[in-house]
């Protein structure tokens, strides 16, 4: 899920989704994220900046 324009926010997971509660897993498995390390470009539409809110914990986030 790589959709780059105005409005694009680079997500990284930066930790394990180990021993997180299912919901906070969902959110970042509903940005496209599976393994640690790995990064996606998504839109910063109000349904994304919520999931990312959700596991802001986990994430590290930028501007694309």
């Amino acid at each position: 899920m790589t959709i780059a324009g105005p409005g694009s926010v680079k997500v990284t997971l930066t930790k394990s989704l180990h021993g997180q509660l299912a919901s906070i897993a969902a959110s970042v498995r509903g940005l496209g994220l599976r393994k640690p390390h790995q990064s996606v470009t998504v839109v910063g539409t109000p349904q994304n900046r919520g999931m990312i809110n959700a596991a802001v914990h986990l994430l590290k986030v930028e501007e694309a």
